[in-house]
């Protein structure tokens, strides 16, 4: 059989074969609105396959007796209806939203099974949509044993995916920023790419995964893209009506200083009257092309981004000009709390860019509007394969909080390596600011009511952000196993409380289907060992206990210990000859640990109590430091480089395994080798140049006599 790649996208999370036991039974979609329609058709597909049935009857419609009785194996319903066949009134009467005070939610949805009638129920069509994909994970257990009464709301109200698209070729950064996936799917060369189809299919996924809103464009806006609000409109619009059918509100990057670069005013001043004008102005005739406009994301005074501080003016001032120009129409402004100053002296060891975030924002909490969401980076730096929480996200309590999370590896692999992050974004999610039992991270951008809360107010919550990892690539994320990362994104955003691992298995058991000779079991084996503790490979070969960037600058793409070390970007590990590490002590440091709430405060400033895995992040120490794992600093540099590669190598060992017992399509097979032999190749180049880098720093020997240059 050819190994040569097929053109056709591939079905990720969506194959044929995941909707068969829906397409192979009896179903009655009742409701009436555009998601409905999306769930009948959906249905009605499967059954075209599988040899089911669908009836569809609208809310207004009534049914005489006996009419549409089924029999039926599956019911969706709006609460609101209308009547249903006997067996599936009565479990909508034990399921519906009249159990809860607030309901179910405009996304949430509930699901029960009883004499042989399964049941999903919502209050609003978006919930029938989320319902209908939880069907496709539960697959043929859907449809056997009784399933008592389960409800389903997402924890965070919003969940989106940012998208570093650029619409014009950037020189440096090419059509999509930090993009290991091809080109993008919405631009082209500075004109829409008009590909419908593949945004169809893109908007198909982010909703059987739990996402509900995305950005078209970068943060970084430049270019064209500062159009996109006024005279390109129109191809902001075009996307927007091909995500709608599956509950996709589109957001838009916007560059802060629009008016100016625009050549229509002569200053983009937020306390200016002409300049809050002209974004009223924008704001309206945006939503009067798409009405179910989610809002702006901008990055301002950042990277040599523009911003309200050439204005002498706050963050706050900036952010709530455009909160209050999106106000009358229910939009949001997404703020990035991205901001730094970029160009340091490496010099001055006072200046640190890990407290930048908390030292711009926190004294402006409480001061943005309700519909301005602060979005924050899940570290301090700028995701680094380990790093400690932000302490932003717990110091802000009368602003809306959102955590943002990097699916694009650019630090991890870059899509080039297998690292899946569920496990790293789970230990943020699940992070206790406080302490144990207090509120979690999750608990914090959710907002203290969740899906319930209201349309505003920090209670609300500003929810996940997740930065898109998706290109023009047949397989949407160039490395097939790349996959599961904007698919765990999704997951958690909408439960943070799943077990990454779990998650993981869903991805699999919908993505890979053996062939009928095939060891399933095999497959299910080999995709866990390859993937389950990933992320902590790629930490073992690449930068050690918390310390980061020993990236090559600009593409960041392997090994350069020194290569950010006296740059002008604060992003230092200052090893001499005695240690290595960052004073971040507020005892003799940059005082970082004193912005964390107790008890991190304390725990992070004293070596005894500080983790082994974040140690040189908090601390500078000698080399023949003992770690609470027993081992010293630089025993543990030599030990963790050298087991890193040999679990990239067992990877490899297992994927031929898998191409030698034909589980999986030639082509993918090819793929992931072809990726694996460069990650086994990366990983001795990390291993060998940290490994010399520290022995020549240190003269401390390995105690295991293993080669090092």
């Amino acid at each position: 059989m050819s190994t040569g790649e097929p053109t056709r996208t591939h079905p990720a999370w969506l194959p044929v074969e995941a909707f068969r036991a829906i397409g192979s039974r009896r179903t009655l979609v009742r409701g009436t609105g555009a998601l409905v329609d999306t769930v009948r058709d959906e249905v009605a597909g499967a059954c075209a396959r599988f040899g089911g049935t669908v009836t569809h009857l609208p809310a207004e419609q009534r049914q005489r007796t006996g009419e549409h009785d089924g029999p039926y194996d599956l019911v969706f319903a709006l609460g609101t209806a209308g009547p249903l066949p006997a067996g599936a009134a009565a479990l909508a009467a034990e399921i519906g939203p009249g159990s809860e005070p607030d309901g179910l939610g405009p996304e949430g949805f509930a699901v029960a099974r009883r004499d042989g009638v399964s049941v999903v129920l919502a209050d609003e069509p978006a919930g029938l949509l989320h319902g209908l994909f939880h069907v496709v994970r539960l697959g043929a257990a859907a449809f056997g044993a009784d399933i008592a009464v389960r409800r389903h709301r997402p924890a965070m109200r919003l969940r989106l995916v940012s998208h570093w698209d650029n619409v014009d070729v950037h020189p440096v950064m090419g059509q999509v920023e930090r993009g290991y996936a091809g080109g993008s799917i919405f631009w082209r060369d500075g004109a829409p790419r008009r590909d419908p189809d593949r945004v169809r299919d893109y908007a198909r996924l982010l909703a059987a995964c739990g996402m509900n809103a995305l950005t078209v464009n970068n943060v970084n806006v430049h270019g064209t893209a500062t159009r996109l609000l006024t005279d390109r409109l129109d191809d902001v619009a075009a996307i927007a009506d091909l995500v709608r059918p599956y509950g996709i509100r589109v957001h838009l990057s916007v560059n802060f200083a629009a008016p100016f670069v625009l050549g229509e005013l002569p200053s983009a001043d937020p306390l200016d009257d002409d300049v809050r004008a002209w974004w009223c102005k924008a704001a309206a005739q945006v939503y009067e092309r798409i009405p179910d406009f989610g809002g702006f994301m901008v990055k301002a005074d950042s990277e040599g981004q523009p911003g309200p501080a050439r204005y002498g003016r706050s963050h706050a001032d900036g952010a709530n000009m455009l909160a209050d120009a999106l106000a009358p129409f229910g939009g949001i402004v997404h703020w990035r709390a991205f901001v730094y100053n970029h160009r340091q002296d490496w010099r001055d060891r006072s200046t640190d860019r890990a407290r930048a975030a908390y030292d711009h924002f926190t004294p402006l909490d409480g001061r943005f509007r309700e519909n301005v969401v602060l979005q924050v980076k899940h570290g301090p730096m700028d995701f680094q394969v380990r790093e400690p929480v932000s302490p932003v996200l717990a110091a802000m309590p009368n602003t809306r909080l959102a955590v943002e999370f990097q699916a694009t590896q650019e630090y991890t692999g870059q899509q080039r390596h297998v690292c899946y992050l569920g496990p790293c974004w789970s230990e943020v999610l699940r992070f206790a600011p406080w302490g144990p039992g207090g509120p979690t991270v999750a608990s914090v951008v959710a907002g203290s009511a969740g899906d319930g809360a209201g349309d505003g107010g920090a209670s609300a919550g500003g929810g996940l952000v997740v930065v898109s990892n998706v290109g023009d690539d047949r397989y949407w994320t160039g490395h097939p196993f790349a996959q599961a990362n904007l698919y765990v994104a999704g997951r958690l955003a909408w439960a943070p409380d799943l077990d990454p691992l779990a998650v993981l298995d869903e991805w699999i058991e919908l993505t890979f289907t053996p062939s009928a000779t095939g060891d399933p079991e095999l497959l299910r084996g080999t995709l866990h060992a390859l993937l389950d503790d990933s992320w902590r490979t790629y930490e073992r070969y690449t930068a050690p206990l918390g310390v980061g960037f020993m990236v090559a600058p600009g593409d960041h793409y392997g090994p350069d210990v020194d290569g950010y070390e006296y740059s002008r970007w604060g992003t230092y590990h200052f090893a001499d000859r005695y240690g290595v590490g960052v004073d971040r002590t507020r005892a003799t440091g940059t005082g970082f640990t004193g912005q964390y709430p107790q008890p991190w405060a304390d725990r992070y400033e004293f070596l005894e109590t500080c983790p082994d895995e974040l140690l040189l992040f908090f601390h500078h120490v000698p080399y023949q430091h003992v770690l609470h794992s027993g081992s010293t600093v630089i025993q543990h540099v030599y030990d963790t480089r050298f087991a890193g590669v040999e679990q990239v190598v067992e990877m490899v060992r297992r994927w031929q395994r898998i191409g030698t017992a034909g589980l999986v399509d030639p082509a993918l097979h090819a793929r992931v080798t072809e990726r694996l032999a460069e990650q086994l190749r990366s990983a001795e180049e990390w291993r060998d140049k940290v490994n010399t880098y520290f022995l020549r720093k240190s003269g401390v020997p390995d105690a295991h006599g293993r080669r090092i240059y």
